[in-house]
């Protein structure tokens, strides 16, 4: 059995900008992964509304700092085959890190953080994908807007800058923006079809990175 860490915000946790709840299990992109790989990879959802690669959100009621939280997680879930990292979408917020820049950087302590974690066991560490969250686009909602200023043109950048990361580190990478598109809803999130595509989209690269 391979398993695999989904570790990412809302977009894996699956908000659904429509109910403003949570798109049904079999909606969200982990859940299709899961379905499209089979009986013999086991995918483990781990996101959180709000949770950033490496930096604190002071309004929030719970830690969103994903560099603090990633080394617990890996703990609870090794060992691992592969981790799927799929952050960056809240770092755009002004009082986060507001850049593209900065995200690169949090994801790349990420990856650090998974390359020197103390597996033990004899336990081997696992593959790393990184995957870039679909730009955000022009929203009427006024609060969303006002919260990601700034967002549309730094978070184009997220794809490229990566990319860039993932072919230094030697970690997988993935698009997600060739396959789904965020919402004018709110223009951060996705709607059903679109998670739904994230994971039918990711499914080939890793099957690839599996050996499956």
């Amino acid at each position: 059995m391979k398993s695999i860490l989904a570790f990412g915000d809302s977009l894996t946790w699956g908000y659904d900008p429509v109910s403003l709840g949570r798109h049904a299990y079999e909606d969200r992109w982990t859940s299709v992964l899961q379905k499209g790989l089979g009986h013999g990879v086991r995918v483990i959802p781990e996101g959180l509304n709000g949770r950033t690669t490496a930096y604190d959100d002071h309004l929030a009621d719970c830690e969103r700092n994903g560099a603090k939280l990633l080394p617990s997680v890996l703990e609870t879930h090794k060992p691992l085959d592969l981790v799927i990292l799929m952050l960056g979408t809240n770092d755009m917020k002004r009082g986060i890190a507001g850049s593209a820049a900065l995200a690169a950087s949090g994801m790349k302590r990420l990856v650090q953080l998974i390359r020197h974690h103390a597996w033990g066991f004899d336990f081997d560490g696992p593959d790393i994908l990184i995957v870039a969250p679909p730009k955000t686009c022009e929203t009427a909602n006024v609060q969303f807007a006002a919260m990601f200023r700034g967002a549309l043109d730094e978070s184009a950048m997220l794809a490229s800058l990566y990319r860039d990361l993932a072919d230094e580190a030697g970690c997988g990478f993935f698009d997600a923006g060739s396959v789904a598109k965020t919402t004018p809803l709110d223009g951060i999130h996705l709607d059903a079809e679109n998670t739904r595509a994230v994971g039918r989209g990711l499914e080939p690269i890793v099957r690839m990175m599996l050996g499956v």
